[in-house]
C-alpha cells in the first residue's frame, strides 16, 4: 500500500458520519426550469445506494445546503436522511451542533464539498473530498478528489471508499 492510501485509509477508517453539499455533488449543479418556472434537479440512483449503504454501516448522512429547495427535501426523505439543513451560508456553524448530537469529534466526520462555501467545513473535517469537476481551490484543499464528477455518483464513491477501509 502506497503512502498516499494509508493516509486515505487513517482518516476513512475513523469516519462515524458523512456530510454532503447537493448542487455539484449530489447533482451536476445545473438548475433546470420548466415552463412554468419549477426548477428540477437530477440526482444519481446510485448515490441513494451510497446513503444506504453508509446506513447499513451505521454511519448517518447530514445534507447541507445553501439552496432553499423543496426538491432537496424530498429528495432526502426518499433515501431517509433525517438531518437536512437547507439555506445554510456558513456550514462550519453547524459542526459543534452535530459533534455533539451525534457525540463524535470533527475527526470522525468526512465531507464532500465542490465549491468556496464549502471550504471553511471541508477543512475542519476529518476527512474531505470534492468532485472531478470541483472547484480548483476545493480540490487542492481535499483530501481526495473523486473520479466521478458532481451528479454521477460522487457520494456513492465516497461511501465505497469508507466502508471497504473499514472492512
Amino acid at each position: 500500500m502506497n503512502l498516499e492510501r494509508k493516509i486515505l485509509r487513517g482518516k476513512c477508517i475513523q469516519i462515524k458520519l458523512v456530510i454532503t453539499d447537493v448542487d455539484g455533488v449530489l447533482t451536476d449543479g445545473g438548475m433546470y426550469y420548466s415552463k412554468n418556472g419549477e426548477m428540477l434537479k437530477k440526482f444519481n440512483t446510485r448515490d441513494g445506494m451510497g446513503v444506504q449503504l453508509l446506513h447499513n454501516n451505521k454511519i448517518p448522512v447530514i445534507i447541507i445546503t445553501g439552496e432553499k429547495s423543496a426538491i432537496v427535501l424530498s429528495r432526502a426523505k426518499k433515501l431517509s436522511i433525517k438531518e437536512v439543513f437547507i439555506g445554510i451560508k456558513k456550514k462550519e456553524s453547524l459542526l459543534p451542533k452535530i459533534c455533539k448530537k451525534f457525540k463524535i469529534k470533527e475527526s470522525n466526520i468526512a465531507y464532500i464539498g465542490d465549491d468556496l462555501n464549502d471550504l471553511n467545513i471541508l477543512e475542519q473535517v476529518g476527512f474531505s473530498a470534492s468532485p472531478k469537476d470541483g472547484m480548483a481551490i476545493i480540490k487542492k484543499k481535499s483530501n481526495y478528489v473523486c473520479k466521478a464528477k458532481g451528479g454521477e455518483g460522487v457520494l456513492r464513491e465516497i461511501a465505497d471508499m469508507i466502508i471497504s477501509f473499514k472492512e
